[in-house]
């Protein structure tokens, strides 16, 4: 052992040993391995979630969500305001998909769960304004017996086996019977749709002072599994440091770009996750759910990222005009956006999901190359639709005086005043449908200035009102002017394709172009190139 080694281990020692000497009436000053382990036995945390339903009846309500394969009941717990109407609610789903062994991630929803039936404020607002749904033991039979991360089948509700419990085509179990645990996820999924889902992971609590290096946003193990925009995480992590913990960002953190499928030889100098499906990606497959996940060493940490994920969605995001997640942005083509729409939360939850399922069968377009001053994008909904679409725009004014009420003249007279060349189409993921939308729909141009002038809104050459519903929104955010233009359900329903045209006037002059020095000008001027 080297000396200066072996200093620093006796110093050490002594240091130990001075302290055990000196408090051993005082347990607070021994090493946290030589204390007593707080871990709570699931009859602990059932008997809790009984007693906070019985005690706080206007706020909590708690229900058995499944069964697993020994008859252990798969709670759910829900924390709102029952004094708010549920219409304008989020919904937020906070889960412990691994509290098999992972014990700090269920505490740390219990912990959650205390703050959010609390009388701070924050936790006010936050049961009037969202749906909080807590599954903190999802798998009890590797909580309370063996600290398995996989159920009594070897099923791991988690991953799902990294995909292969799972039918993808379908997006269905191959042996449902196997997996009550993920079934009960699923099942929670599909009722309420919920606009985020996070998952909390940790330590076993075999012994005080087990640890493990606290993350938020991506799982180590899939770089898939994270939310879609950095910014949630970051104001997690926020709320971490507030409270005097340090959050590592994985692949930030560690300096790395992501793994590819040609990349093999290069693998030493990429990120060690890489692309799987697990089972908390079905809400996003299925619902487009913001999704996400932390590592807890200690939850007073998990429960300051758990509160800076509710003050998201209890305000407004960066570029929006109503409060809630990030979550209704449905399809894009260079920067303008099909989007959910409605007058309230669960309006635009419906029309989310239904949009978001059949979205890659939508065909989406856009006037090119893209000039200011002008935007011009299309959104063919049915096979009718897309049979419509036509790059020459000529051809395709022709076809638009096809639609029961479109006003062709006014697109074709649109076309002729700006230089575009054609209408640039991103082609389906898969083949358009002949069915009909049944939901709400907004389109979203977002124009690069201030304060616009809009000189010229309409969609299908017909002008555009200002309305919420039916009709056209304005507003600056994210840098931009958002214009929103909201279709109902019932003008959704009758539409195979939708074309937006746009003529604004900028507030502010721009101008670009590089320009050589005087001095090199003068002297080309004299030279010749």
């Amino acid at each position: 052992m080297k000396p200066n080694l072996a200093r620093t281990l006796g110093f050490t020692a002594l240091i130990i040993a001075s302290t055990v000497t000196s408090h051993a009436a005082d347990s607070t000053h021994l090493p946290p391995w030589k204390q007593p382990a707080r871990r709570p036995s699931f009859a602990e945390i059932s008997a809790t979630l009984r007693f906070w339903a019985e005690k706080h009846p206007d706020k909590f309500a708690l229900e058995e969500r499944g069964k697993t394969k020994e008859g252990l009941p798969i709670f759910l717990a829900r924390i709102s305001d029952r004094s708010v109407r549920d219409d304008d609610k989020q919904v937020a789903l906070i889960t412990a998909t691994h509290s098999g062994a992972e014990r700090t991630g269920t505490t740390s929803i219990m912990c959650f769960a205390e703050w959010l039936l609390g009388n701070s404020r924050e936790a006010a607002e936050t049961r009037r304004k969202q749906v909080v749904l807590l599954m903190p033991v999802v798998n009890p039979w590797g909580y309370e017996t063996v600290e398995s991360n996989a159920n009594s089948q070897g099923i791991d509700p988690y991953s799902g086996q990294r995909g292969k419990a799972w039918d993808l085509a379908t997006l269905t179990l191959k042996e449902p019977e196997k997996s009550p645990e993920i079934m009960a996820l699923k099942s929670v999924f599909d009722e309420f749709q919920p606009d985020v889902q996070w998952d909390m992971h940790g330590v076993p609590l075999r012994w005080n002072g087990n640890q493990v290096v606290e993350s938020c946003g991506t799982a180590y193990s899939n770089y898939s599994l994270r939310p879609w925009d950095w910014r949630v995480s970051e104001a997690m992590i926020a709320e971490a440091r507030k409270a005097g913990y340090g959050i590592d960002r994985g692949e930030a953190d560690s300096q790395r770009l992501f793994f590819g499928p040609d990349m093999p030889p290069l693998a030493d100098r990429l990120w060690v996750g890489r692309p799987f499906f697990y089972s908390a990606m079905y809400g996003y497959m299925r619902h487009h759910t913001l999704l996400g996940t932390c590592e807890v060493g200690y939850e007073e940490s998990g429960v300051a990222r758990l509160r800076g994920l509710m003050r998201i969605g209890n305000r407004v995001w960066d570029g929006e005009n109503v409060a809630g997640y990030p979550v209704n942005v449905i399809k894009t083509i260079v920067g303008n956006w099909l989007m959910a729409s409605g007058r309230n939360a669960a309006e635009r939850r419906k029309s989310r999901v239904e949009l978001w399922q059949r979205q890659g069968a939508f065909t989406m377009g856009l006037l090119y190359p893209q000039t200011d001053c002008r935007i011009g994008l299309a959104l063919a909904l049915t096979t009718k639709g897309a049979k419509l679409l036509d790059a020459d725009p000529k051809k395709f004014a022709a076809n638009l005086a096809t639609l029961p009420v479109c006003d062709a003249a006014a697109v074709r007279a649109f076309f002729d005043a700006g230089p575009e060349t054609k209408v640039y189409f991103e082609p389906p993921d898969r083949a358009p449908e002949d069915r009909l939308l049944d939901a709400p729909l907004a389109i979203r141009l977002r124009i690069p200035y201030p304060n616009p002038k809009l000189c010229d809104l309409r969609l299908n050459g017909q002008p555009l009102p200002p309305s919420a519903t039916d009709g056209f929104e304005r507003w600056h955010g994210g840098g931009y002017t958002q214009v929103q233009i909201n279709i109902p359900a019932e003008k959704a329903h009758r539409s195979d394709l939708f074309f937006v045209t746009c003529a604004y006037k900028p507030d502010v002059r721009r101008e670009y172009g590089w320009r050589a020095p005087a001095e090199v000008q003068k002297k080309l001027m004299n030279t010749g190139p």
